[in-house]
């Protein structure tokens, strides 16, 4: 199948295909007038590039476990679980963090609509 086809087929741009294709991600063939090839696995390891992006991880991580993933089950691929857990220790931090600002957003609302009632409210009358 053309590079066409696999990025109909698949949902993914013609673009970040060939960006898959530089980072080795994915593979293909060339015909002599130059037109990429792929192979029917290559609908697979797309979807499956696109999975782990979700995941939050990006082409680099998953160029290390790629392989291994499309031949066996994740639980027997030695780095997957010890990049699923640093990735959840990252979007843990994150959550913290988000939290912390939820919080300080809440308390400067709360201190503003305080202090919009205080206020005596200025009334000019025109006569």
């Amino acid at each position: 199948m053309r590079i066409g086809e696999l990025a109909q087929e698949t949902g993914v741009s013609i673009r970040s295909l060939r960006y898959y294709e530089a980072k080795h991600l994915i593979v293909s063939d060339r015909e002599e007038n130059g037109y990429r090839i792929y192979n029917k696995t290559a609908v697979e390891r797309v979807k499956t590039i696109q999975f782990y992006l979700s995941l939050g991880f990006n082409t680099d991580e998953i160029e290390n476990f790629l392989n291994c993933v499309m031949v066996s089950r994740e639980a027997f691929c030695e780095q997957i679980l010890p990049m699923y857990e640093q990735k959840l220790q990252v979007i843990d931090k994150q959550l913290h963090q988000l939290n912390q600002v939820r919080s300080n957003l809440l308390e400067r609302i709360e201190f503003i609509k305080e202090d919009q009632k205080q206020q005596v409210p200025l009334h000019t009358s025109e006569r």
